[in-house]
Formats: C-alpha cells, sequence, structure tokens
C-alpha cells in the first residue's frame, strides 16, 4: 500500500485549497526543556491493522476497551498518573483524548506544549500505565469547550472554518504540523509510545455532496501523513449516518488504513440499540455502514453533560447523571454494543474532569464531572465494577475478539432477549442474555451449544436476572488449562497463577450459577470457602459445580490428570471490586482487598505492590510459584499461605488517617470596577471604531463593530467606556449584547449604576442554546440628562463562544456589545474597549483570566500584596452592582502517604443575586452563581493546592445590585480520602 509523504501532500493540498494563501509566517513552538524524547524504533518493530472483526497489534486480536480523558481538563500533570493507573487497573486497555487547539496556542503561529500542556508528558505516563491511546486533534473537537476547540483569535479569521477554504487550511494546517510533531515520537507504529489511533476531524456532518466535505476531509488525510502519523486513521461519524466511510473521500491511493467510527448517547431509560449484528443494517445501521472495518463507536455514553441551573438533571446535579446512568445501564448498553459486534468501543466520559477558567462551552458550567465512572474528585465509583467486569474478560477470553452472528436462539422467558454468537476459529459460542423486563426473572433456561452437543442450560434449578440487567453465558472457552462446556457466571478473569490456573466469574450477589467443565478422570472438588455443590459424570466426562453468588466462594478443582488444579473465584459484584490484576517479569498476580492496585513488580521472592486504601482492608495475593512475600507501599506484611495458593496478610491493611482542613477566616476585602467612574483614564485603551467584522452577526446599520473579539479579547470580561457630548433630550440608552448562556451586562452612566442585565437560566429545552442575544433599556436619571461630557461604562461578561457543530462558523458568533441606541437624542460615541490579555500569563495559559481590573493587576496572584485590604469576615451582606475582590490564606497538611482529594463549597441564600470567580494559587478553577447552581463544590486539584505549604485563595464577586450579595459561606469539603496516591509536584 503506498504511504504519503510530504511532496505528495503538498500537490494533493494545492488541488484542494482555494487560490488565496496566507502570507507566510513563522510559527513558535513552544515544548519542554530538556525533554527526553521516547525511543523510535524502526516502524516494522510494531504494526496496527485491522480486519473486519478487531484490530490487529502485531497480528494479535486486540479489542479496545477505552475510555475517555481529557488532559487539559485536569491541570495537574501529577494527577494524570493517578487517573491513568486507576483506569488501567480498572480493565480498561485504552484510553481516548481530544487535544484542544486553543488550549495550547494563545495566539496566531503561537503553540505551546509546557506544564499543564504538556501531551508529550501525557502520553508517555499513558504508555507507562500500560494503556493504548487514541488521539483526537481535530481540528475541530468540539467537546464542550469554548468555540469547539478553536482557538479565540480564529474568530476574526476570514476563512469559513471546517471546508477546504485555503485561509482556514492554512491556520488548520499550521496547527497539525506543531501538535502532530508531539504525537509522532509516542505512535505504537514507531516503538516509542501507546498511540494507536489518531482521528480526523469530529461529527462532522456538513457538505456531503457538493465536494467540499470531500476535498477537506483528503486534505487533512495527507497532512498527518505527511507529518509522520503512520497509525491507522478514522473520522467519528455524528450518529450513525454511514458519512466519511472508507472510500469516501481520496485518501491517495493508500488503502486498508482508514476506519469508519460512530458514536451514540441513547437514553437510559430506552430498549439498548443494536447498532452492528443484529440491527438494521446498512449506511444507517452504525458498524454496517462499512462492513470490512471492526465495529467502532468513537464515543458512547458513559454519562451526559448538564447546564446552568441544571434542568438537564432537575437540579441534582452530575449526581443525577451517575444515578440514571449507572452499573445496569453500563452492563445493558455496553453488553449490547458487544452482542452487536463493537470491538472498539470508546466511553466518553471515563474521567470528566474540570471545565476551569474560559474553557467551557455556553452549554456546560464549571464541573465536567459528567457521570462518569470516575468522578471529578478522582474517586472510584461504583460504575468501574461493570467496566473492570467486562474489560478484564475481552482481555483473558480471546475467543471474544472474533465472532459472528450465529443461529437464533430463545430463553424459556421469552422478556430475556438471547444474542448469539460464535467464534469461527474456536468454536466458543457467547450467549448475552438481557432482561428487557422492569421485574426480575427467575427460573430461566437456555438451549447451549457447546463441544458436547446442545445442552438445556443450567441443568440445575434457572438463571435469575434483576431487571433491566444483562449477562454473558460462555460456553466453549478455556479457563487456564481446562475446557469450559457453559458457565452461567460470566466469565471475569482467567491466568495461570503459580501451580494453578485461576479465574474469577461473576454476577449479582444471590444469583444462582452453574459451570460445567470436561474431565478425563474423577476429580476432587473442595469447597474452600463459601457453600458449593459439584457433580461428576463419569460416562460423559462432565464435572458441574453450583453456588449462589454472595462474597466470594472459592472451588479448587484438582482433575487427577497430573495437570495444575483449577481455582475458582466466584465473586459477585461487591466482592468483584476488590479484585485487581497486574502483570509482573514473573507472571501474572491477582489481588484481593485493597480500594486499588496501582502496580506490582516482582523482585526474587517478594513482590512489590503499590496501591490505595480507603478503608482497613485485607491483603490477598496469588502470586508466581517463587514468591513468598509481599510488601505493600514499601513495607514488608506478614502473609501465610492459604489453601487457596495465596499469601494471606496476618493484619489488615491500615485505611487513611483523618484529613484536617483548616477553616478559610483572615479575609480581606477591596472593591474593584474603577472603570465605572467618570473620571477613570481609558487612554491606554483599544478604540473601538472598526467599521467590518468577520463575524456571522452582522454589524447593526449605523454603529462601529463592538464585538470583543475582533479587539483581541477573547476570554473572560470585557469592559466598554463610551464618550460623548449632551445633547440633554437622551432620556434612556439601550444595550444589545450577545452572549453564552448566563451572560450578563451592567452599565454606568457618569459612574451612577444604571441597572444589569443577565441571560435567562436554560430549561431542559434550551440547554443545548449557545448563544444568547438581548437588548436591556435603562432609564437615564434626569440629572444625567445634561448637555456636556458624559461617559457610558459597561462591563459584560461573554461567557463563552458557540461551538461550531454545524460547520456554520458558529463560534464567530458576536460576544459582547452589538449595538447601543439612545431614546430622545443620537449622540455621537466614541468608543474604547478593554479585556483580558491571552499572553500574559504563559504558566496558567490564555483561558485562566479575563478583563476584570482585578485580573489585569494581578489580584488574582498569591504574590499580589494585599495588606492594605480591609479585614472581613464571612458571611457577608452586602448591596451593590459591580465587582468586590476577598483574598485570604491557608495551610493545606495531609497527612504523609495520603492521597486527599479537597473541594471548595460555597453556599448562601438562593434568592441572592451575585457570582464568584474562584482563584487559588493564581489559577481560576470555576465560576459559582449564587441563584443559578446547579454547583456549590469545585475541585481544587492537588499540585495546583499545594500541600504543607500557603494556600492564597481569591473570590471576585461580581454583583447586580439587586439583592444583598455575598459570599456567604465558604469552606474547604473533603471529597476523597485514601491511603496512598501518586508523588505530587506543585503546578
Amino acid at each position: 500500500m503506498p504511504e504519503i509523504d510530504r511532496r505528495s501532500f503538498t500537490a494533493l493540498a494545492a488541488g484542494t485549497a482555494a487560490s488565496f494563501v496566507l502570507p507566510a509566517r513563522r510559527s513558535t513552538l513552544i515544548q519542554p526543556e530538556n525533554v527526553v524524547a521516547p525511543a523510535v524504533t524502526p516502524a516494522a518493530s510494531h504494526t496496527v491493522s485491522f480486519d473486519k472483526y478487531s484490530l490487529l497489534v502485531d497480528g494479535r486480536r486486540t479489542a479496545l476497551w477505552s475510555g475517555e480523558v481529557h488532559p487539559f481538563r485536569l491541570p495537574s500533570p501529577s494527577l494524570w498518573t493517578d487517573v491513568l493507573q486507576k483506569l488501567r487497573a480498572n480493565g480498561y486497555n485504552a484510553i481516548s483524548i481530544y487535544v484542544n487547539w486553543s488550549y495550547h496556542s494563545p495566539a496566531a503561529g503561537v503553540y505551546d506544549f509546557t506544564g499543564v500542556r504538556d501531551l508529550g508528558q501525557f502520553l508517555a505516563a499513558a504508555a507507562q500505565a500500560g494503556l493504548f491511546v487514541t488521539v483526537r486533534p481535530g481540528p475541530y473537537i468540539n467537546a464542550e469547550v469554548d468555540a469547539g476547540g478553536f482557538p479565540g483569535w480564529m474568530t476574526t479569521s476570514s476563512g469559513t472554518a471546517r471546508t477546504n477554504n485555503s485561509t482556514y487550511l492554512a491556520h488548520a494546517d499550521e496547527w497539525l504540523t506543531a501538535v502532530n510533531a508531539v504525537i509522532a515520537p509516542y505512535q505504537y507504529t514507531n516503538g516509542g509510545g501507546t498511540v494507536l489511533l489518531y482521528q480526523l476531524e469530529n461529527e462532522y456532518s456538513a457538505h456531503l455532496s457538493d465536494g467540499v466535505g470531500s476535498a477537506y476531509m483528503a486534505h487533512l488525510y495527507a497532512k498527518v501523513r505527511a507529518d509522520g502519523i503512520t497509525v491507522p486513521l478514522f473520522h467519528n461519524d455524528k450518529g450513525r449516518n454511514g458519512d466519511w466511510v472508507p472510500g469516501s473521500f481520496s485518501t491517495n491511493g493508500e488503502s486498508g488504513r482508514y476506519l469508519y467510527a460512530f458514536d451514540g448517547y441513547p437514553s437510559p431509560s430506552s430498549t439498548p440499540p443494536d447498532w452492528g449484528y443484529f440491527g438494521s443494517g446498512g449506511k444507517t445501521g452504525g458498524s454496517t455502514a462499512s462492513p470490512n472495518t471492526p465495529g467502532f463507536e468513537a464515543e458512547f455514553g458513559g454519562g451526559w453533560f448538564d447546564c446552568w441551573g441544571g434542568a438537564e438533571f432537575s437540579g441534582q446535579g452530575y449526581a443525577g447523571a451517575r444515578a440514571s446512568r449507572d452499573a445496569v445501564y453500563e452492563r445493558r448498553f455496553y453488553l449490547t454494543n458487544l452482542a452487536n459486534g463493537i470491538k472498539l468501543q470508546n466511553v466518553y466520559m471515563t474521567f470528566g474532569g474540570t471545565s476551569w477558567g474560559w474553557l467551557p462551552a455556553p452549554v456546560v458550567y464549571t464541573s465536567y464531572d459528567y457521570g462518569a465512572a470516575l468522578d471529578e474528585a478522582r474517586n472510584q465509583t461504583s460504575k468501574l465494577v461493570p467496566m473492570k467486569q467486562i474489560g478484564l474478560m475481552l482481555e483473558s477470553i480471546p475467543d471474544l475478539g472474533k465472532l459472528d452472528k450465529a443461529a437464533s436462539a430463545s430463553a424459556s422467558n421469552s422478556s430475556v432477549k438471547v444474542y448469539h454468537l460464535s467464534n469461527p476459529d474456536t468454536g466458543a459460542h457467547f450467549y448475552f442474555l438481557r432482561n428487557d423486563s422492569s421485574s426480575t426473572i427467575s427460573s430461566v433456561t437456555l438451549p447451549v451449544n457447546t463441544s458436547g452437543g446442545a445442552l438445556t442450560v443450567p441443568a440445575s434449578g434457572g438463571m435469575r436476572f434483576p431487571g433491566k440487567d444483562m449477562k454473558v453465558l460462555a460456553a466453549g472457552i478455556k479457563l487456564g488449562r481446562r475446557s469450559v462446556l457453559y458457565s452461567t457466571a460470566q466469565p471475569m478473569y482467567q491466568a495461570t497463577i503459580g501451580d494453578q490456573d485461576v479465574a474469577v466469574l461473576t454476577g449479582r450477589s444471590g444469583d444462582p450459577v452453574e459451570i460445567m467443565l470436561t474431565a478425563s478422570a474423577t476429580p476432587t472438588v473442595t469447597v474452600l470457602s463459601g457453600s458449593a455443590t459439584s457433580s461428576f459424570s463419569a460416562s460423559s466426562h462432565r464435572l458441574r459445580v453450583n453456588t449462589t453468588l454472595s462474597g466470594i466462594v472459592r472451588v479448587l478443582i484438582n482433575f487427577g490428570d497430573g495437570a495444575a488444579p483449577l481455582l475458582l473465584l466466584f465473586a459477585d459484584d461487591a466482592a468483584s471490586a476488590t479484585l485487581w490484576r497486574q502483570p509482573t517479569a514473573a507472571g501474572p498476580v491477582l489481588v484481593r482487598g485493597p480500594a486499588l492496585l496501582r502496580a506490582a513488580q516482582s523482585s526474587g521472592s517478594a513482590v512489590q505492590l503499590t496501591g490505595d486504601t480507603t478503608a482497613a482492608s485485607d491483603l490477598e495475593v496469588w502470586a508466581p510459584a517463587a514468591v513468598t512475600s509481599a510488601t505493600w507501599n514499601g513495607a514488608l506484611v506478614a502473609t501465610s499461605v492459604t489453601s487457596s495458593g495465596s499469601l494471606l496478610a496476618s493484619s489488615k491493611l491500615a485505611g487513611p488517617p483523618s484529613v484536617p482542613l483548616p477553616a478559610l477566616t483572615g479575609w480581606r476585602f477591596a472593591t474593584e470596577n474603577p472603570e465605572s467612574a467618570s473620571g477613570f483614564d481609558d487612554s491606554g485603551w483599544r478604540a473601538a471604531n472598526k467599521t467590518s467584522s468577520a463575524s456571522i452577526t452582522p454589524v447593526p446599520p449605523g454603529q462601529p463593530v463592538l464585538f470583543a473579539d475582533d479587539y483581541g479579547f477573547h476570554y473572560g470580561d470585557v469592559w466598554y467606556r463610551g464618550h460623548y457630548s449632551g445633547p440633554s433630550g437622551a432620556t434612556s440608552v439601550s444595550l444589545s449584547y450577545s452572549s453564552g448562556t448566563q451572560g450578563m451586562l451592567m452599565a454606568w452612566l457618569d459612574g451612577t449604576p444604571l441597572g444589569t442585565h443577565r441571560q435567562p437560566v436554560p430549561t431542559s429545552s434550551q440547554a443545548n442554546t449557545q448563544t444568547w442575544t438581548a437588548t436591556a433599556t435603562f432609564p437615564i436619571p434626569s440629572g444625567l440628562r445634561g448637555s456636556g461630557a458624559h461617559v457610558l461604562s459597561v462591563l459584560v461578561r461573554p461567557m463563552a463562544h458557540s461551538e461550531d457543530g454545524g460547520a456554520n462558523d458558529a463560534h464567530k458568533s458576536a460576544r459582547g456589545l452589538t449595538a447601543v441606541t439612545f431614546a430622545g437624542a443620537t449622540p455621537s460615541v466614541g468608543w474604547r474597549i478593554q479585556g483580558g490579555s491571552v499572553t500574559a500569563d504563559s504558566v496558567r495559559g490564555p483561558l485562566n483570566t479575563g478583563g476584570l481590573y482585578g485580573e489585569r493587576n494581578g489580584w488574582h496572584l498569591p504574590t499580589f500584596a494585599d495588606s492594605a485590604w480591609q479585614s472581613v469576615s464571612l458571611p457577608r451582606s452586602d448591596t451593590f452592582q459591580g465587582v468586590r475582590w476577598y483574598r485570604t490564606s491557608f495551610t493545606f497538611a495531609p497527612p504523609q502517604g495520603v492521597d486527599a482529594s479537597v473541594g471548595l463549597s460555597l453556599s448562601d441564600t438562593s434568592s441572592r443575586s451575585y457570582r464568584a470567580q474562584i482563584f487559588l494559587n493564581g489559577w481560576n478553577l470555576g465560576q459559582y452563581i449564587n441563584n443559578v447552581g446547579p454547583q456549590h463544590t469545585f475541585v481544587l486539584p492537588n499540585g495546583i493546592l499545594r500541600a504543607n505549604a500557603t494556600n492564597v485563595l481569591a473570590l471576585a464577586v461580581l454583583a447586580d445590585g439587586t439583592t444583598p450579595a455575598g459570599p456567604g459561606t465558604v469552606a474547604l469539603t473533603l471529597l476523597g480520602n485514601a491511603a496512598g496516591g501518586v508523588p505530587i509536584s506543585n503546578v
């Protein structure tokens, strides 16, 4: 298959772009100093290919069990390792990441990959954690981020985004050159990392038939290949439309290196859809749109996002998302996907994180918890239990990698839907069984194909299915060296450990389960713990074991044939959550007890374990035969050998000690917004006198361009000051503005407050509205209507730019004032504008601050001297229009060896109308709107929150003057506490 080099890319690109090109510009690429690049070996050292069943990684079938994680939503690189280790431990073998253009590019031609933006460090951490990576650098990502990931400076570009317009392509190519230079060395095909797949664009559903879209996609394909990206490429279809399948655009002769992928976010109350083998088929059937590539869901709902006001989840916030898309939802929907041949499945989100600073799109607030399996505070939730069960099953039962739709089968109860699949090579059969009723169904039997012929399963009693639940029945698989005719308990894990084969079988507590194995001689069955029965038929050479799931039931089987025994661990959901597997150089280990096993290393006769406890915990280790001792987080653990062949700690591992949190006292206070005073010197501000704009918002006739982006102010608050001289007839002024959700403005004339306006709180039907426009009309007090010089001061909080999901340049919708008119007179107004600098803070980046006076003068920074400020105590109850700042400091002193996740909680009477920006050590960690919500607690990431050091907290409070304003009660709160964790470096 021919490859695309830089020369052929140049020729192809020339054919897709229009005649206008950008002038040559030297871009600035900022990367970490003294970086050691990963070792790059010849591409032949690793291969990544695919067929219609699955990926083939170095020729081995690989089902991708992936979770979406966004590095830019966790601005503490030390914590990347924590999240990645937790995902790998919980059964994921891959992650998918967006790379946000705006996060790395404060200005045209400038690209920063240092500090919290060190993409290379993240990719290296993923490789070290043992996770494959799918990278998704856009150029457009959506992702509920400002402008869908387009930088603020792109809002003023004349080129139509997401097309083959040459102006846009020149910008996009510059971005791809920069980001691909970071990605390329970490590709699995190079031997330098674990990047396995690369996405072109995202949910691109425009220009499907006019040639523009196909030219754009061809350009991106060629550009990425020319940049040295050699792994397979794909596009994520927005839904199941069959858009951009292989062959729909030119790949310059390269074949077999591009996949079709799609996404889906079905309602949790719906019946799980069949988007593959058992569905409607054809172009809109999901994976059937591309029958020669494996079923690939680049995004499948692991939760959902919430809007300002919380209408999506009735004010519950992301607790509502997690409750509606719980562990049962995961089993029903994700197992249905597997039954439909979806071998590449990425759950969006698996760790949502925080949309800190001005990162969030209009449709979300600061928290991007998403109801994910790993919550915003990095806590493992109950949603990880089925994820680990399924992930380890895919990892340790290789027959699942290649399945065909098999003959239809029916259960004895018609409410149980049966998906029957088989492996054409091994003869294994899998029955995916789903109860679509709301009631528990018992005594269910099923005809099953086995190597011993068709059997009605189970032989004793029947299967039990809780309402709206799902499980997998396997037949013809291997557990270690033993052949399984069938198991009604879902296989979770199997390996040869030491001198025995070990298998974990799982299901719901109270489920009766049965496994039947072949045995050439009369086996010896020993029930080591719990209750189980067994029977053996010498004539059929079949051994049957029955038990009811409760905790862990241990059954040891010696087959009497001289080969290794088989240890069966029947684990209900709660017990399976305490089981962890890790590889070592001497072989795999299986550990029971702690809240997390991060890593295991074998060293002679010892196994060294690292992990976390959240309470006093057992420690039991199944390890290679040479291992006779164990350490936990560096300390030797006294153990004894059990009848299960494991090492059991003589006493429990300690849980974490309590974590003291200081009270927040010693507040200092200062008033702000001097810009509202008539005598404020704005001579250094930019004159707002442009007459045309690249915005899709029309410039009103007779008005200057007042859009903030046109003057280089893309994020946060923007000030306007309009100077005019009377006539005396002006009776009111109307201020038109355009903003994201919960945008607002406030106005003063000659220093006198005129009033404020706030966009409405979205209803559930408005949750996806991204641009809001309004006109606020304020009467001019009679004392301010006289002739002479006047100054109209206006503060606008634009909130965020629209995403560009429709590829219609929606991100170029105006933000800020759009028009100003007077009633009773038409004075000539000269406008000046001031916002925040996108390049002022190279550490925190362009999305950290806006244009408040305090931000422009460093009031949010820990080094700012506030000793002259007034001392106050909280809660406060002041009525004012404008901005006030509150600062305090505190020391956070967690016990050594403890991972304490801390949040900041704000509470007040819900009728009080004000909002606050939260700065910790200069980092803008969120926006609180007291009378809107739903978010009241904000995560303070470790590393930004400094341990055993002084931390400076600043609150910028913006109040509309209609009610008393706070802050009310402000306190630190403990969100998670574990003994263990990872080393933390301050950001």
